[in-house]
């Protein structure tokens, strides 16, 4: 790590990591959630689907106001566009059905997937961000899954897994950043 990257990894990984592990939090909550309603669109599972995308916009934000000094703010503000562009078509898919959502959310998937892989790759002198890079992966590939889906699937249920698979790489990177903020600091975290 160079000198210019050691404050600002010092006080972004902090707030990165409680950020994370309450994203893991969501994204466990939620994905139990839509499983349950998964088989069809209702009342619950459509505000379940845009609330998704609102909630990683609102996670980027936080992100990118403790990132400001850092090379990742510019791909958490596109990460925080794309997610309420995503947020916006999911209002509109969620009356049009199932596969109409797919599509909405593969694309979104894939577009917050690169961002992501990008956030993080900038990082990764910061430690704590290979999971990140793996979900930035998974998810683009994810993404264009579901978009292919779209044409045969009639569930759901694929959105709450990835859901809690992303949750699962969120909680890794935290446990990570707070080993190596202890490493850091001979121990004392």
């Amino acid at each position: 790590m160079t000198t210019a990257t050691a404050p600002v990894a010092a006080t972004v990984a902090p707030t990165l990591r409680r950020l994370y592990l309450v994203r893991f939090g969501f994204a466990l909550i939620w994905a139990l959630a839509l499983f349950s309603t998964a088989s069809d669109i209702g009342p619950v599972s459509a505000t379940l689907l845009v609330i998704y995308p609102l909630f990683d916009a609102g996670a980027a934000v936080v992100d990118a106001r403790s990132s400001r000094a850092s090379r990742s703010a510019l791909g958490l503000r596109v990460n925080i566009a794309i997610s309420a562009i995503a947020a916006v078509g999911l209002v509109f898919a969620v009356a049009s059905g199932i596969p109409a959502v797919l599509r909405v959310w593969g694309v979104w998937a894939v577009a917050a997937g690169l961002a992501q892989l990008i956030v993080a790759q900038r990082r990764r002198k910061a430690g704590g961000q290979w999971p990140m890079i793996a979900s930035g992966t998974i998810s683009t590939l994810a993404g264009a899954s579901f978009f292919l889906q779209a044409a045969s699937s009639s569930s759901l249920s694929n959105l709450a897994g990835y859901a809690l698979l992303g949750g699962v790489f969120f909680l890794v990177s935290a446990l990570r950043l707070g080993r190596d903020a202890s490493r850091s600091t001979g121990g004392r975290n």
